[in-house]
């Protein structure tokens, strides 16, 4: 009886204390048999606790990463479907084309190029624009447009080389202006793609079209945020340029749409491809008349119907 006692306690104790005496723990006793198997039977229980916790965390981290956009940056000149929207790019950026539209998209680090392999120019060329990329491109030691060259953005198979402009009578006119990407090397050597330009006549290049950028590039210090979408108005029987195989179509027109999101405004210019005089007010039309005019599609946050340029001077 005395022993049966002594072997209760002793057991008494090892659950308390989670170990037995030195005198008990001899292999070949009974007491030692079942305290290492309620010891087993309590580590297995403790780890079945342990892995289940595991796994509730990690269904939980899961979800929080499918739910978060992904942040790295796309390849230069890596190619996608118009409905994909890049991580590194706002959602605004997306645009629609027309169904039997030639496209192909284009993300560079700020600019998405909606490319044409056909006319081999831009269908559409949309980049968001801060207040602080301006001050950037602004401030003193910003880059210098003359360091760069128009070079062939070599992984899109269409794409003109700089010397098939040459001898047309047009200007290498960038849909995505210099000026806005200073703040930025990478910036700056990709807008200087051919895939951003376009046959564009010479002087409203250097006149009048320059203007509108040179104010869109305000108002974007002003607002704090612009999404800018400037490209072409093609014709049915286009012209066409081209050193060699005369194959890069010149448009008729240029659009410019300009949308302030923090705002809540929006408005559109167009410039026929020829000497545009006078004021830029004389130019601006709602964005809709951009979509009718083009078969292009801007998100449905773009009021369509705005044109009124008082808002913006």
């Amino acid at each position: 009886m005395k022993q049966l006692v002594k072997i209760w306690v002793l057991v008494f104790v090892m659950v308390m204390g989670g170990a037995l005496p030195p005198q008990v723990t001899g292999k070949n006793t009974v007491t030692s048999q079942w305290c290492a198997k309620a010891k087993s039977k309590k580590k297995s229980k403790k780890n079945k606790k342990k892995d289940k916790k595991n796994k509730k965390k990690s269904k939980k981290s899961n979800k929080s990463y499918m739910a978060s956009p992904l942040v790295s940056l796309p390849t230069i000149g890596q190619t996608t479907t118009t409905a994909t929207v890049s991580a590194s790019h706002n959602a605004l950026m997306a645009v629609g084309t027309p169904k039997g539209m030639s496209n192909q998209v284009l993300n560079y680090k700020t600019i998405r190029v909606n490319y044409n392999p056909t006319y081999r120019i831009p269908n559409c060329v949309a980049y968001e624009l801060t207040a602080t990329m301006v001050d950037m491109a602004d401030a003193p030691g910003h880059e210098n447009r003359k360091s760069y060259n128009y070079a062939k953005d070599n992984s899109v198979k269409s794409c003109p080389e700089n010397w098939e402009y040459r001898g047309s009578g047009y200007s290498r006119g960038h849909m995505a202006p210099a000026m806005d990407m200073r703040w930025d090397k990478t910036a700056m050597s990709q807008c200087f793609y051919m895939t951003n330009m376009c046959p564009q006549d010479t002087k409203l290049n250097n006149d009048h079209w320059r203007v509108l950028e040179e104010k869109v590039h305000r108002w974007a210090k002003r607002d704090k945020r612009l999404m800018v979408y400037t490209g072409p108005i093609m014709g049915k029987n286009p012209k066409m340029i081209g050193k060699d195989k005369q194959n890069i179509a010149v448009p008729d027109a240029f659009f410019k749409v300009i949308y302030a999101p923090e705002q809540g405004r929006a408005i559109a210019f167009i410039y026929e491809n020829k000497p545009c005089p006078g004021n830029i007010s004389k130019y601006a039309v709602t964005v809709a008349e951009v979509e009718r005019r083009t078969g292009l599609t801007f998100s449905s946050a773009i009021p369509k119907r705005q044109c009124n340029i008082d808002d913006w001077q």
